[in-house]
């Protein structure tokens, strides 16, 4: 597919941007939203930042005990395992054919450069993860806090949107979500004077210590170092079965950070690899997945030379 050409209908599912002003205007935009599905006997989920989720809460009052609360401050503070680790969750175990509703803003003012594009990615492949569902998902977007850019990109992202008050919604006219993948899918900024670490095969056990012993060094709790650890090995093996047989490992400090990062000579031809939910008879193939849902932040950028992951554990 070109990055110009528009993707298939995506029947059953919605997938639209809300756009607000101020708090008035994002509880017009979500509590009728919110009670609709209710009235309709539908599961409903709502995964906003902390001081949004207590806004609706407060909003619904006694029909808030039939709702799903998530702080996407914490559960999505990785965009790439919103979809598997919050969308996907609520509404894989619902019946066949029952409609879900989901609210689910990733995009906030004090998201960190680093974090952004992962965000645009996010929101460009929720159509392709959702695409034949039934299901409904409304994103918030503010309109006076957020970036111009983030708005253009809600529209490049979302196929449809509504403006909090008009209760309307419009199709966007710029949807464009393969053009917003290629965007972000640009190489990463360079590294600190970090000597890599070049493995195969035989040095998998050897990187893995690596960087859990960088970790400790450079302040990571325990518990994190055993994370790091893991997100290694997990990232060493996939370079070693797809990636050409070996690799090149780089860990280092950043703005409160310890930061892993492996390059390998393969190419990730799938967008939504690491972000499908692991079926349970499923052998093999959870290795992205099991990145995405431990590191606090993953990037990634894929090419003809090559592929590049680098993950972000907060000290």
């Amino acid at each position: 597919m070109s990055a110009t050409e528009p993707l298939a209908p995506l029947g059953p599912f919605l997938h639209s941007a809300l756009f607000y002003g101020d708090e008035h205007e994002y509880l017009a935009g979500t509590l009728p939203f919110v009670r609709d599905a209710l009235e309709a006997g539908e599961p409903v989920a709502v995964a906003v930042p902390a001081e949004n989720l207590r806004l609706i809460r407060d909003g619904l009052g006694d029909d808030a005990g039939a709702v799903r609360f998530v702080d996407m401050r914490k559960a999505g503070r990785n965009p790439g395992r919103i979809i598997p680790g919050v969308l996907r969750a609520f509404a894989d175990p619902q019946p066949s054919g029952v409609r879900v509703r989901i609210i689910g803003e990733p995009v906030w003012t004090g998201r960190t450069p680093a974090e952004y594009p992962a965000c645009v990615q996010h929101e460009a492949l929720i159509n392709a993860a959702f695409q034949g569902r039934t299901a409904t998902i409304l994103c918030p977007y503010g309109t006076r806090r957020l970036a111009p850019q983030a708005i253009a990109d809600a529209y490049a992202t979302h196929p449809a949107f509504v403006r909090a008050g008009s209760g309307r919604q419009e199709e966007s006219g710029t949807y464009r979500p393969a053009d917003a993948l290629a965007r972000c899918n640009q190489p990463l900024p360079p590294v600190p004077e970090v000597v890599p670490f070049r493995f195969d095969a035989d040095s998998l056990s050897e990187a893995r210590h690596l960087a859990a012993d960088e970790g400790v060094r450079l302040g990571l709790p325990s518990v994190r170092v055993e994370d790091l650890a893991l997100v290694t090995a997990e990232l060493a093996t996939n370079s070693v079965l797809y990636g050409g047989g070996s690799g090149a490992l780089g860990v280092w400090a950043e703005d409160g950070y310890v930061v892993c990062e492996v390059r390998d000579k393969g190419r990730l031809t799938d967008p939504l690899a690491g972000r499908r939910p692991a079926a349970r008879e499923q052998r093999g193939g959870r290795g992205l997945l099991m990145v995405n849902l431990v590191a606090d932040l993953v990037r990634v950028h894929t090419g003809p030379g090559g592929t590049t992951v680098r993950c972000w554990f907060a000290r």
